[in-house]
């Protein structure tokens, strides 16, 4: 089965394993090689739902908007913790601190989301389409396997909804641009 809420929250009950590993490391090196699978898939799976998951639940959920708006956020939160580790010795202090504030925002966010979010999406997407969105959602995964080539930088949340809206043909709001394109290089 390749439900796109399961494999949700699947990476979710690895999170928490994972993390939960950590727990029990103290030698750098383990720290070091326990935690880069765990940073890539922090930052895989926050792309892959942008990519894959959050789109289809702006055009079905019944408070989608701000569940989206609510979770790029928290991505983003969760992203600038990893890399900020990432600027730090495993088992340092300034590492650990890092590792913690991923934890954390990351602890919430899934709470946030399976409570939100999944449960919204459930309520009204149809098996089908859960079903297809698995498959996508896997495909991605397998496609970026770690992160190497992937945008994993921060996505500001406003823009990330009204391009989707755009790209959908369900945002209504006037183009700021008022029409006249960029005038770089001109």
């Amino acid at each position: 089965m390749t439900d796109i809420t399961k494999l949700i929250l699947e990476d979710h009950e690895t999170f928490r394993r994972k993390f939960a590993e950590l727990d029990d490391l103290t030698d750098p090196e383990e720290l070091g090689k326990a935690w880069k699978p765990l940073a890539d898939l922090l930052d895989l799976h926050a792309a892959a739902e942008e990519e894959i998951f959050y789109p289809e639940l702006i055009q079905r959920g019944s408070d989608a908007e701000d569940e989206t708006l609510d979770a790029v956020g928290d991505h983003n939160e969760i992203r600038d913790a990893v890399h900020d580790a990432a600027l730090h010795p495993p088992g340092s202090d300034a590492w650990h601190a890092a590792v913690r504030k991923a934890r954390v925002a990351n602890s919430e966010h899934m709470a946030e989301e399976e409570d939100d979010a999944l449960a919204d999406f459930r309520r009204h997407a149809d098996p089908g389409l859960r079903e297809e969105l698995g498959r996508r959602f896997l495909a991605f995964k397998k496609e970026h396997p770690g992160t190497a080539g992937l945008d994993i930088s921060d996505v500001d949340p406003q823009e990330y909804v009204r391009s989707v809206e755009v790209d959908l043909g369900i945002d209504d709001r006037p183009d700021p641009s008022l029409g006249i394109g960029g005038l770089k290089g001109r």
